[in-house]
């Protein structure tokens, strides 16, 4: 049993997270912003360094740092909080291991890739080629790993790297900057228009094929890797929009068709044959058995229609 700190624990994965992590018989602590009175849990910004002197008192085994603002909107309406969160706040949990020693766990974003044309991404891309992120969210995200990096080859830092690549599924509470399965999903049951961008393709991946895996880190540790975390199936926004029509039997005047989103790339296909090796990824659910289940879930929590 392992002594472990999440952050983020809040989270649509920060709570899925905690819970497998008990479900293994780990000690987890947790911080967030939400005020919570559970016994293991700190209330803190990770952006501000004096709040985490507390959460670091104790010593942990791993620390899961999946605490971040997300969202490429969002990073584009509040990129002060953004920066200020993601950077700094990473920086900080940079500082915090150099002086505990703990083993590091970054979730990053399938973001980073950016511009890339490449037919499917490998893990070594980004440090092979120049790429240009489209928004500040990849930026930050992208800023983290070179944090990171630079952490590494200086201190020799244990640290591994998961670029999370489109997840979905129940948990995810509607906001304006959430994903792209969320929004369409909410949106259609509630009868509000949404953009569909012609064209684009991504990778899905149901929620409970991802949260094991992220688990699982802990396990077969290696100081320096990144991994790739996505699903099988390559399907088109469309494809996916078409679904969450079907299955809320929303409108399908609702949608906008459009031919091009200026702040995103048009196609990201990850490799995940790492993740498959080291981390037992194994992603299952098909987007014709998810999306049911999330909109059911989302019905229960916000019904339908106005």
């Amino acid at each position: 049993m392992a002594k472990v700190l999440v952050t983020g624990s809040k989270g649509t994965l920060g709570t899925r997270l905690v819970e497998e992590l008990r479900k293994r018989g780990h000690e987890v602590w947790e911080v967030d912003l939400q005020h919570d009175a559970e016994e293991k849990y700190f209330r803190a910004d990770i952006a501000k360094y004096r709040q985490l002197e507390r959460v670091f008192e104790q010593d942990y085994d791993y620390v899961y740092h999946l605490a971040a603002e997300f969202g490429r909107i969002n990073g584009e309406h509040y990129y002060d909080t953004l920066w200020e969160t993601n950077v700094i706040g990473t920086r900080n949990i940079l500082e915090w291991q150099l002086k505990k020693g703990f083993k590091l766990i970054f979730t990053s974003s399938s973001e980073i890739y950016g511009e890339a044309q490449e037919p499917l991404l490998t893990e070594d891309l980004p440090q092979q080629k120049t790429i240009i992120q489209h928004n500040d969210y990849a930026l930050t995200k992208w800023a983290n790993e070179v944090q990171i990096i630079n952490f590494e080859k200086r201190y020799e830092t244990p640290i591994v790297r998961l670029r999370l690549f489109n997840a979905y599924g129940p948990g995810e509470y509607y906001h304006p900057y959430r994903s792209v399965v969320c929004l369409f999903v909410y949106r259609a049951l509630k009868g509000i228009p949404y953009d569909v961008y012609e064209g684009y393709h991504r990778v899905f991946m149901y929620v409970d094929d991802l949260i094991p895996t992220i688990a699982n880190v802990g396990n077969n540790f290696k100081p320096g890797e990144v991994y790739n975390i996505g699903g099988t199936e390559y399907r088109s926004v469309r494809e996916l929009s078409d679904l969450v029509l079907k299955y809320t039997q929303g409108d399908p005047g609702l949608i906008r068709y459009l031919p091009e989103d200026k702040h995103n790339t048009v196609s990201k296909r990850p490799d995940i044959q790492k993740a498959v090796r080291d981390l037992g990824h194994n992603p299952k659910m098909l987007l014709e058995e998810g999306i049911p289940i999330t909109v059911e879930w989302m019905k229960k929590i916000y019904g339908e229609g106005r």
